[in-house]
């Protein structure tokens, strides 16, 4: 995966010292590098470099995370059998999220952090049904596809649920923003030419990139980003720095081949065989 945030980000220096990058340590000398000058200058950013300050942050956190991967490991070509187990992770990634997002609402709320309690709830709403679209994808390249997303479980989708769900349960909820942030971002350098190499990959009349344009640069995605960022900008130093390592972390656990081999298409097809519709419908 190659894309503008982590080749930029490389030639900005994001590792100035290598003592202070693998934990909130980096993110706290980050932030007091930036805040030279002491409380008066900070008080003094405007609210835009506020913002963009912040989102910087935020994207040095995720290509880091791509420059300690490091790994001459990459995912088998795409295929059209491929594409049906990618949405087998997609469905299991996105099955948990309103679920979650409401929970991590009503963590805040109770601790009296508003902005972050709404931001929660409004995202619980705008995630309501994308595991639904996962669904229909499969369902369009022929395959049944419940019995599909219980059959095709893949690491990788598990592996970062798993965080999730122990970033909304844990003492502090605050990570989840990190994990949305890291999520999203790397969503919007999904662009049109991508979604068409993959439509190019499937039998014609096949309409199977639904969750995939909901979650790319053709659509909220980008909006949601721009918020995340906003509501990062108002939080204190204190919060903000698990909010970047969670970013880091998150992308860390999407850039990491999965320990064990890849499945193979060959061992996809025998999977997918007896899950076959009699009839490719046009959903």
């Amino acid at each position: 995966m190659r894309n503008d945030l982590l080749i930029n980000t490389e030639s900005a220096c994001f590792v100035p010292d290598e003592t202070a990058i693998k934990t909130a340590n980096y993110t706290q000398r980050h932030r007091s590098t930036s805040a030279k000058g002491g409380d008066r200058s900070v008080s003094k950013m405007s609210d835009a470099e506020r913002i963009a300050q912040t989102q910087k942050l935020l994207d040095r956190a995720i290509a880091y995370a791509w420059h300690t991967v490091k790994s001459d490991r990459r995912p088998p070509k795409l295929t059209h059998t491929r594409w049906v187990w990618q949405m087998a992770g997609a469905y299991h990634s996105s099955r948990h999220t309103s679920r979650l997002m409401e929970k991590a609402a009503q963590r805040f709320a109770a601790s009296g952090r508003t902005r972050l309690a709404d931001w929660a709830t409004q995202k619980a709403k705008e995630e309501a049904g994308h595991d639904r679209l996962a669904l229909l994808d499969i369902q369009s390249m022929g395959y049944e596809a419940e019995a599909v997303v219980q059959a095709l479980v893949p690491s990788a989708a598990t592996a970062v649920v798993d965080y999730f769900t122990q970033s909304v349960h844990a003492i502090d909820p605050i990570n989840c923003v990190g994990y949305c942030y890291a999520s999203e971002r790397l969503g919007t350098f999904q662009g049109e030419e991508y979604i068409q190499s993959v439509e190019a990959l499937l039998p014609s009349g096949t309409h199977a990139t639904r969750w995939l344009r909901v979650h790319s640069g053709l659509s909220a995605e980008v909006k949601h980003v721009k918020e995340i960022v906003e509501v990062v900008a108002e939080l204190t130093p204190q919060e903000s720095i698990p909010v970047a390592r969670a970013c880091y972390e998150t992308a860390l656990l999407r850039f990491t081949p999965p320990k064990e081999r890849y499945i193979s298409d060959e061992e996809l097809q025998k999977v997918l065989k007896p899950m076959e519709l009699n009839t490719c419908p046009q959903v």
